[in-house]
């Protein structure tokens, strides 16, 4: 049976988030699932190992260009991609007019999809709970799970030189925009709290935005910059293992904290500027907010108010 998933929320993190129902449904009809998924999922660097998951197909479409996937012509590119796979059924994540026709126009014979034209203020997590319920009678709770070869994690152990004993922690020091991103201040008063304890080696995760390297060259050029290897250099896919050596993860609400929770890694979600949904859904994250604020919501601003203080005891916590 071929079956077709269609994910269109921006980015990893909501690609992530939505993957425990990818494998439930992998499960029930006892079939890979194919993914069509935005370019900005970024979904082949870390699903590619991923057994439930059959064709990566990407959607071609952003507003600000004309792409291929966009406008009326769009809709048919799309239909005549999808149409070569000859699909079995289509469950669709949204509740788009424009999705439900391209299925009809792909000769798909069975669509399960949200109720249409019912966009608005759909929960990321309790909406597709509802409808896997609704649809297959499936409760899922699970966390996400993402894959990366045991070859692979030792390839990386033996490159970084990291001994069975080391204290490996990543710090997910990027964010998709100004207002995730956590001062380098912030992260250097944790690392010298962590330095007094025990010795660690820290991977700075980021990007090549350049308000990121500043943050990673504030960092780098200070005294803890021994104990510090930057990943700026390298994929999402060849950054997987190093993050698979790691004993927990310090991140901002970036693409790096979905990925870690997601590889089973322990992860502390620095939650500055989103809703906290996205740094607690998994019983892999444990989030830390704004100093004085009792939830975190779009605009909070944050980002200088997260407490080094907490995430130090939060860590102490996860190791001990």
């Amino acid at each position: 049976m071929k079956i077709l998933a269609i994910q269109n929320r921006m980015g990893i993190g909501d690609t992530v988030i939505f993957l425990p129902y990818i494998k439930a449904l992998s499960k029930k009809f006892n079939s890979p699932i194919s993914l069509l998924v935005k370019e900005n999922s970024r979904a082949h660097e870390y699903l590619y190992q991923t057994k439930y998951i059959d064709n990566i197909i990407f959607l071609e479409r952003d507003k600000k260009s004309n792409k291929r996937h966009d406008g009326l012509i769009g809709i048919f590119n799309l239909v005549k991609d999808i149409k070569k796979f000859k699909f079995d059924k289509i469950i669709i994540f949204n509740s788009s007019l424009r999705f439900n026709l391209i299925a009809r126009f792909s000769s798909i014979p069975i669509i399960y999809q949200y109720p249409l034209l019912k966009k608005n203020k759909q929960h990321i997590v309790d909406t597709p709970k509802k409808f896997m319920k609704d649809k297959f009678n499936l409760d899922v709770n699970d966390d996400p799970e993402i894959y990366v070869k045991d070859e692979l994690v030792q390839l990386s152990r033996s490159k970084y030189k990291i001994k069975k004993d080391d204290t490996c922690i990543l710090l997910g020091i990027g964010g998709s925009g100004p207002t995730k991103r956590i001062p380098a201040k912030t992260f250097l008063e944790v690392i010298e709290k962590v330095n007094k304890t025990k010795k660690c080696k820290f991977f700075l995760a980021t990007g090549k935005n350049s308000e990121e390297q500043i943050i990673l060259n504030e960092i780098m050029s200070s005294k803890f910059k021994d104990s510090c290897i930057p990943l700026d250099d390298l994929s999402i896919k060849e950054t997987l293992p190093v993050i698979k050596c790691c004993r927990l993860s310090i991140c901002n609400d970036s693409s790096f904290s979905h990925l870690s929770a997601a590889l089973g890694i322990k992860t502390i979600t620095l939650m500055a500027d989103t809703p906290l949904i996205y740094g607690n859904y998994s019983s892999k994250m444990f989030p830390i907010i704004p100093e004085g604020e009792e939830n975190v919501f779009h605009n909070t601003l944050g980002s200088k108010k997260i407490n080094p203080e907490k995430i130090f005891n939060k860590l102490i916590e996860i190791i001990n």
